[in-house]
């Protein structure tokens, strides 16, 4: 293994730790959901039991609207992270997302830890890759290959210019990437998305990248994991420690993300992901303009830990939320959900 891939490695196993022991949320900044009420209908005039969660993602029908956002891979203990997260998926009907391939590209040894389509068989599963990484080599050739090693159905290009500004060894030329962006969605066999790590993406970001090509959005906003906050704390630069602090507040809620991409585009699937805590956040994600929530960090202690039925558990809880926010306000299904007129905007 040589050193590049030896610092990827590495990079990964710390991602990981620091994400599950130490305090890495976004401060000063929320996700925005609090902002917003449902007001209850106390004569829901539908059956519980027949609350309906099935919807589409990517024109194919889905027992849920909910995705397990992209987190790890890389090295065996993130292979037996994604195994647990895949098998979940699978008997609970969620779309699974993968972390950064990257490291499957450069060392084909790790390329097993992104392999999860035999544990997942029928749901969607995204690859993922940096597309900073299209000014440092990468291409149509590197992207198709990730497609491949994941079985996958989709690849999602991940955009992530505040980490790497203070990750060490951060690739930081994100000069001219929409066109090589749009050079990959126009050349791929699979569906192209893209989505932000943590700090939103914006309508007008949105807009230059549905003209690219690009067939799904993730807002992934801020609120959530603070990828800033993350770098702070591998870093051995003090100047670069004490910066992060400078940001505890940077990046675009995930509400506010999810109103201005679904404002100023037409995009027929956007994710919205970062900093959901629960079904209810879901419930309000999805009235705001969402096709599809995701969970992430809040998944991974039980993916680290535990085995695929603490996961279970955890999906179990969030889809009954959702279930219960929708009695709540008489939605019977997610199109019903999505048409209300009950989700409240709290005047301060």
């Amino acid at each position: 293994m040589d050193e590049k891939q030896n610092l990827t490695e590495q990079r990964k196993t710390e991602h990981i730790d620091i994400a599950l022991n130490k305090e890495v949320q976004s401060r000063n900044i929320t996700t925005g959901f609090e902002r917003y009420s449902f007001k209850h209908n106390a004569l829901p005039e539908i059956n519980f039991r027949d609350i309906d969660l099935s919807t589409a993602f990517m024109k194919k029908g889905r027992r849920t609207p909910f995705l397990i956002s992209s987190m790890t891979g890389g090295t065996e203990r993130a292979y037996q992270i994604n195994r647990r997260l895949a098998m979940a998926a699978e008997k609970m009907g969620w779309a699974m997302g993968l972390g950064s391939m990257r490291a499957a590209v450069e060392n084909e040894g790790v390329a097993y830890t992104f392999n999860i389509r035999k544990y997942a068989p029928t749901v969607p599963i995204i690859a993922n890759l940096g597309a900073v990484q299209f000014n440092y080599g990468y291409g149509t050739k590197e992207c198709l290959r990730v497609v491949e090693i994941a079985e996958a159905d989709a690849l999602v290009l991940h955009l992530n210019s505040m980490q790497e500004a203070f990750q060490p060894e951060g690739d930081t030329n994100f000069s001219e990437l929409l066109p090589k962006i749009e050079e990959v969605a126009a050349s791929l066999p699979v569906p192209v998305g893209v989505k932000e790590v943590g700090m939103g993406i914006d309508g007008e970001t949105a807009k230059k990248l549905k003209e690219a090509g690009i067939q799904f959005l993730d807002v992934a906003g801020a609120g959530g994991t603070s990828w800033i906050q993350v770098e702070k704390y591998r870093s051995k630069n003090k100047m670069r420690e004490q910066a992060a602090e400078a940001f505890q507040q940077w990046g675009l809620s995930t509400a506010d993300a999810l109103i201005e991409v679904r404002k100023e585009t037409a995009f027929e699937n956007i994710i919205a992901s970062g900093g959901m805590k629960n079904g209810v956040d879901a419930a309000k994600a999805l009235v705001l303009g969402a096709d599809v929530v995701g969970f992430g960090r809040s998944l991974l202690p039980a993916a680290a830990d535990q085995d695929e039925d603490a996961i279970i558990s955890k999906l179990e809880q969030i889809e009954f939320e959702l279930r219960a926010a929708m009695f709540g306000i008489g939605a019977g299904t997610i199109s019903d959900l999505k048409a209300t007129n009950r989700l409240l905007k709290i005047e301060n």
